[in-house]
């Protein structure tokens, strides 16, 4: 099955509130496409094993074996266990933030200041550590569960100090991420804004959530022949499934 985006092809498509936390198990052979529908969007991502949660997305393990410190089309998010967990089958951006965090209670009062929901109410500043716990613990995960995430639309740089910073221009609207799941995963995310964004205003941008149906990694998938390291991910991943080849 050809990976290009095709709305016939889209089998959940949801408009997700800039604020708002979410969360789904993507099945084998699907991709999730987030959408900026406005500039300087974010989205706050958490992968998980969904038939085995305690294998999760490991952030050292996926920059290492693909020799990155950011990632993009062609490649892949692994697992504690070396699963392929989720493939970057598209990207517009060129650029997803894997070591900027979150934000939390304490970063977001002191940026914004106090605004709580009896004095804001529906605009209340939430916060990305939160947003996430929220929807672990629908899902029987809790603190211990909140390990390094991904910044979808996101872009950080790192000067010769090793100072980092923060891209504000890098996701115009219509920025588009296409997400392929290589296992049945539990995605948790939050439309929050990234930590480092310096915008004074609070001010979360609304993304579209569209998941679809994409195949499997066939011989030329551009995640497999990106580096050797992938293929045999992706092959170790395959044989959980009792599937052989792909």
């Amino acid at each position: 099955m050809s990976h290009r985006f095709a709305e016939d092809r889209v089998v959940r498509d949801e408009r997700l509130r800039g604020g708002m936390s979410w969360s789904l198990v993507v099945k084998r052979g699907n991709a999730l496409r987030l959408t900026a529908l406005g500039d300087g969007a974010n989205v706050a991502v958490l992968l998980f094993n969904a038939d085995q949660l305690l294998d999760r997305y490991n952030m050292p393990d996926t920059l290492k074996c693909q020799h990155t410190f950011r990632l993009t089309t062609g490649h892949i998010c692994y697992s504690d266990m070396g699963h392929a967990l989720m493939s970057v089958i598209g990207d517009s951006t060129g650029w997803i933030d894997t070591v900027g965090g979150v934000s939390d209670r304490a970063s977001v009062t002191a940026k914004h200041g106090e605004g709580d929901y009896q004095s804001l109410r529906n605009d209340w500043r939430r916060n990305g550590r939160d947003l996430l716990l929220v929807e672990l613990g629908k899902h029987g995960l809790g603190r211990r569960d909140l390990v390094a995430n991904l910044n979808v639309f996101s872009k950080i740089s790192i000067d010769a100090d090793g100072n980092m910073g923060f891209d504000h221009t890098h996701a115009p609207a219509g920025s588009t991420v296409d997400l392929r799941a290589d296992a049945n995963v539990l995605v948790v995310l939050a439309v929050i804004p990234h930590p480092l964004d310096p915008n004074p205003v609070y001010a979360p941008v609304d993304v579209q959530a569209q998941v679809w149906d994409c195949g499997l990694a066939g011989e030329d998938d551009v995640c497999r022949l990106s580096r050797p390291e992938n293929a045999r991910g992706l092959a170790l991943t395959a044989r959980c499934f009792c599937q052989h080849g792909h």
